[in-house]
């Protein structure tokens, strides 16, 4: 079952990789400034939501750890990592919408 799980996983994380990659293959067309432009509107916004959710666990942490007398697992890496990459292709599908034209 868990061989499963990963292969999932992987062919997610693959393709958004793939994803990624011929979006920002794209973007030559559109001019350096343009270029510039848009990946670091969607790197910011990504970095800055990515910040957002390690405060989230942070503060989640805190309270499971103090207030509930349990044990705090973390943040699985996996679906950190995807998460992560959505959320960048997302934001780079919508800037590159939005400023390429």
């Amino acid at each position: 079952m868990d061989w499963i799980v990963l292969t999932v996983l992987f062919i997610i994380i693959g393709i958004s990789v793939i994803l990624i990659i011929s979006t920002l293959v794209s973007l030559p067309q559109l001019g350096d400034e343009r270029k510039n432009l848009i990946k670091m509107k969607a790197q910011s916004y990504s970095f800055a939501i990515v910040i957002g959710y390690a405060i989230i666990e942070l503060f989640k942490k805190i309270y499971i750890n103090i207030w509930k007398d349990g044990s705090y697992e973390g943040i699985n890496p996996f679906t950190f990592l995807i998460t992560t990459s959505i959320i960048y292709l997302i934001s780079l599908l919508f800037f590159r919408k939005k400023y390429g034209g």
